[in-house]
């Protein structure tokens, strides 16, 4: 499971650039893991790209069906989506989770 966990970053960031592009987001380009998204880099409709996308990869990559944008990431004190780092993050313990629990 660590060498899953070690692909996520990886996986986060090639979502990210693919989004810039789609978006002609600059810079989503070459995200940091400091690099804002939410209400900086990314609309409404730019993170339901993200999240749909993400899910998807996550699908095909982990063989795991998560939920990214549900009522436990909106109600979440600091936003998941805020940066590439907490994105990864959440993604990171929504993998653990459903690891944990199959």
């Amino acid at each position: 499971m660590a060498k899953d966990l070690a692909s996520v970053k990886d996986t986060v960031l090639s979502i990210v650039i693919e989004v810039g592009k789609e978006q002609e987001n600059k810079e989503l380009l070459s995200p940091t893991l400091s690099t804002k998204l939410f209400g900086t880099n990314l609309t409404s409709l730019g993170i339901v790209m993200l999240v749909s996308e993400l899910e998807q990869t996550i699908h095909n990559n982990f063989s795991i069906q998560i939920s990214l944008a549900d009522e436990r990431a909106m109600s979440q004190s600091t936003s998941p989506f805020r940066t590439v780092d907490s994105l990864i993050k959440y993604v990171e313990s929504l993998i653990v989770e459903k690891y944990t629990q199959d």
